[in-house]
């Protein structure tokens, strides 16, 4: 499959393991979850984001998306290398199902902390996220599901959680944005 690109540039970073991790520690496993209601068809949601290379069409800060080896972006197994907010990152497709209207995905390294008070950051984390569409009847519209699974250190985990408790209602405004732009009723 080709590359997807929206715009942008990549810094091409070292790879986790080449950064300074520190020891392992105990671990915790938390998530963080948002849903919203989308004012669009479950089926158009649905064909925007079921394609696991399309996410520089609807989630703003991906500038690129690339399906490693020749798989279909709807195969179980696929990793997307996509480029956010300058740095790549590794994704595999780990379940998918059109009946369902859901995706999961896993990252393939722990992604690091981002930089934010000059104080000491958390440890990388490993995660993986479902994405679940339900129809709503009343409206045509579509009910998003969005959960991310994360394995932290345990003195982390909070600070984890509330991060990407802040990005998926970004991430679901994005999509939301976009599909009132190519798609509106």
């Amino acid at each position: 499959m080709g590359a997807r690109k929206s715009g942008g540039f990549c810094l091409r970073a070292k790879p986790t393991s080449a950064r300074n991790e520190k020891p392992k520690a105990s671990y915790r496993m938390t998530q963080a979850y948002y849903s919203a209601v989308l004012d669009h068809p479950l089926n158009d949601v649905w064909s925007l984001i079921r394609d696991f290379n399309n996410y520089p069409a609807y989630i703003d800060g991906v500038s690129e998306s690339e399906i490693e080896d020749d798989k279909g972006g709807d195969e179980v197994g696929a990793i997307r290398r996509f480029c956010y907010l300058g740095n790549w990152i590794r994704q595999r497709l780990v379940d998918h199902s059109d009946r369902q209207h859901t995706l999961t995905y896993a990252g393939l390294e722990a992604i690091p902390y981002p930089q934010d008070d000059g104080g000491p950051s958390p440890a990388p984390t490993r995660y993986q996220g479902t994405m679940h569409l339900r129809p709503i009847v009343e409206g045509d519209r579509t009910l998003i599901e969005w959960s991310v699974a994360l394995e932290t250190e345990a003195a982390d985990s909070e600070r984890w959680k509330a991060l990407f408790a802040s990005w998926i209602p970004d991430w679901t405004d994005s999509l939301a944005r976009t599909l009132a732009r190519t798609r509106p009723r």
